[in-house]
């Protein structure tokens, strides 16, 4: 089947900002006036296309992402909106991860967040071409100038302003088009989809001039030629200008800002045309890399795939979705030949093979049946079986392994139980596919109290959860207080001996481990470095020993929390020629392991975040006060309008509840969002009361 644009019209996109930033908003205009959607959805009124699940219309933000496709001119846009909130960046991170290009959305009272801060950051590893959108122009407080100093200052890029407002806060009514040097008016009486392009007024004109001739100075950076021409005293074309802004922007060199409000209908289609002119197509970026696979197994070889439908074809599944119309969804981004339904394909390192039983285009949670996918798709596929978040779908005869996705640990969990039997049930079936669907979610058991556990990224992310869980899935059940998911560590040097003996069915088991452990690098995780000699340790028992020591590691000995950063060192051993097993050896490395961190002075861990709160000024002394109490460090302050942000690290054990009670000491006026920073040591006094201890 043909397609339906050709690729170099294709335009795979993201919206990506701090929460409340207006990305929802700014992607319900987009369908609005590119047809999709009939009628403008808005966030607070929980009608938004694009947040349609019942937990985001009644708290107003996005929590999982969605996909859409839209026409605007001849080209072809997909488009995925993300979370702002923090517990949510996996979603934003696997949409990157599959992206050619994203806007960034800011709130033009705010300028750049923290959370803005992170989202720049994973599109900069990914390296995903950008424009910035300075949004909500039409709020008190408004400074677009400041907005785009913040980007270049906070992070890092350089920024081309395609634009200029026509007005602020309350009187904001347009913009101007600097490579045109012309002005655009919205009629507010159809909702922004008409408006008049004029000319620049007279008192704007000379701030204008100014403005573009930074712009076309800016470009001389990037473009000789253009820079020849202006040096020749010649003025370029705006077809030149945009062939350099193009340039710049696809190569990551800089970054182009425009401007409007989204909520007052103003600046969406300028936005739209400096998608289709800036942002890449697939054919812009490079080729797909892979290893080349034997059997289950990476050869090492790497092997690009052009993004050409003649290729080998070639997809990842970066999202899995539970739908209740037709069951489980995996969104795929398709970097290289076609498919068909019907097709058979191949999961690359699991050598298993799916057929294709349906194709789907999303709108949000609406669904279009289509017959065909071709390299530069974003689709859904029905019924894969097998399929999880990061693997590689591909042609049988020319496997290829695409690089997986980094997901995070979790840093909070609640202990949850069913209320009967049968809820039990329930309660398995449903965490099994949440974990499925969300990978930065994990369940566990409490090896010592044996308590189910949950875990996840914040707790919004457990409250969405557990939310979920009685809604969607009908299952009841009790849920215990946040617990911080701490982590333990060594000190010092530690040397463990540990000697396993038994007598089992008539048969002795025996096997002797000498393990030494040290502080391994901020990051490593478990290192395992063998010192033995053949005589001591065979080699066929050393997977034994550092299964028993991995074994270890996963259950501290001081308050059995998970640990970090342990370098174990196999130092000696013994073993029977007839009664040494590898059983025996797993039991004593495990033995070992812990008998060594116990003389490595383990200490506990725990999650610090960098926090971020916004006050009225009469409100700062207070929250500074409370900050320390909670053993928070303020780290600086900054004047933003009429609010002071203070920003500070704060164990995450401390914050929990903080929302409630920084909405009742400001009155409902301060805000604050926090974001993962660091692990750090906990407090003695601390230390002796998680651990039990007495003081």
């Amino acid at each position: 089947m043909p397609r339906e644009v050709p690729i170099e019209l294709v335009r795979n996109i993201g919206i990506m900002a701090h929460i409340d930033a207006g990305k929802t908003t700014t992607t319900e205009r987009i369908l609005f006036y590119t047809g999709p959607s009939h009628k403008l959805g808005e966030v607070h009124e929980g009608t938004a296309v694009m947040d349609w699940m019942t937990q985001e219309q009644e708290r107003g933000i996005t929590i999982t992402s969605a996909a859409t496709t839209c026409r605007w001119g001849e080209h072809w846009i997909n488009i995925i909106d993300t979370p702002g909130h923090v517990d949510f960046t996996i979603e934003v991170e696997r949409c990157l991860r599959v992206l050619d290009g994203a806007i960034t959305v800011l709130d033009g009272v705010a300028g750049v967040e923290p959370q803005t801060e992170t989202v720049w950051r994973q599109a900069d590893k990914y390296r995903v071409p950008r424009l910035v959108f300075v949004n909500k122009l039409d709020r008190i407080g408004a400074d677009f100038d400041r907005a785009v100093e913040m980007v270049h200052e906070r992070l890092g890029a350089k920024t081309l302003m395609l634009q200029r407002p026509v007005g602020s806060e309350a009187d904001f009514h347009g913009v101007i088009d600097l490579l045109e040097m012309r002005q655009i008016m919205w009629h507010d009486e159809t909702l922004g989809a008409q408006f008049d392009v004029v000319d620049i007024a007279p008192e704007l004109r000379e701030d204008a001039e100014f403005h573009r001739e930074a712009l076309v100075e800016a470009l001389t950076e990037f473009d000789d030629q253009l820079l020849e021409k202006v040096l020749d005293g010649q003025t370029p074309t705006v077809d030149e200008l945009r062939a350099a802004i193009r340039h710049a922007t696809v190569q990551n060199l800089a970054v182009p800002v425009l401007c409007g409000s989204a909520f007052k209908n103003k600046g969406i289609q300028p936005l739209l045309d400096a998608v289709n002119a800036y942002l890449p197509s697939p054919l812009d970026v490079p080729p797909v890399s892979g290893q080349e696979l034997k059997g289950k197994e990476p050869t090492g070889k790497i092997v690009d795939r052009a993004p050409s439908d003649d290729a080998p074809f070639c997809a990842l599944a970066f999202k899995i979705a539970s739908d209740s119309y037709v069951g489980q969804l995996t969104y795929i981004r398709v970097y290289s030949g076609t498919m068909k339904v019907g097709q058979v394909v191949r999961i690359a390192a699991k050598g298993l093979r799916e057929r294709i039983g349906r194709l789907l285009r999303m709108h949000a949670n609406q669904r279009e049946d289509i017959e065909y996918v071709h390299a530069g798709d974003i689709a859904a596929v029905v019924g894969l079986k097998h399929v999880t978040t990061g693997d590689t779908l591909c042609q049988e005869n020319a496997p290829l392994l695409l690089e997986c996705i980094d997901f995070p640990d979790p840093v909070i969990r609640i202990a949850i139980e069913p209320r009967t039997k049968a809820d039990e049930e329930k309660l398995n079936a449903a965490l099994e596919r949440l974990a499925i669907e969300d990978p930065s979610f994990r369940q566990m058991v409490d090896g010592e109290t044996g308590q189910r556990l949950i875990a996840g990224m914040g707790e919004l992310h457990l409250e969405i959860i557990v939310d979920r869980l009685m809604r969607e899935f009908n299952v009841k059940a009790n849920v215990g207080r946040p617990q911080v998911a701490y982590r333990e560590t060594v000190t010092r040097v530690g040397r463990g001996e540990s000697t396993f003996e038994r007598q089992l069915g008539g048969r002795g088991l025996f096997a002797q481990v000498a393990l030494e452990v040290a502080p391994g690098a901020q990051g490593s995780g478990f290192t395992f470095v063998n010192k033995a000699s053949e005589a001591e340790v065979p080699a066929m028992f050393l997977t034994a020993v550092r299964q028993g020591a991995e074994a270890g590691y996963q259950s501290g000995s001081l308050a059995s929390y998970p640990m970090a950063d342990v370098q174990v060192t196999l130092v000696g051993g013994a073993f029977s020629e007839t009664d040494s097993t590898e059983m025996a050896f797993t039991s004593a490395a495990s033995m070992a392991f812990r008998a060594a961190c116990r003389e490595a002075a383990p200490v506990l861990l725990e999650p610090v975040m960098a926090v971020e709160i916004v006050v009225p000024e009469e409100n700062v002394g207070d929250v500074i006060g409370d900050t320390a109490s909670r053993r928070g460090e303020v780290k600086g302050m900054e004047l933003r309008g009429r609010l002071q942000s203070i920003k500070a690290e704060v164990p995450l054990a401390m914050m929990v509840g903080y929302a409630t009670e920084l909405r009742s000491a400001t009155q409902g006026r301060g805000t604050y969002t926090m974001q993962f920073a660091r692990f750090a040591q906990v407090p003695e006094s601390v230390s002796r009361q998680i651990v039990g201890e007495p003081r």
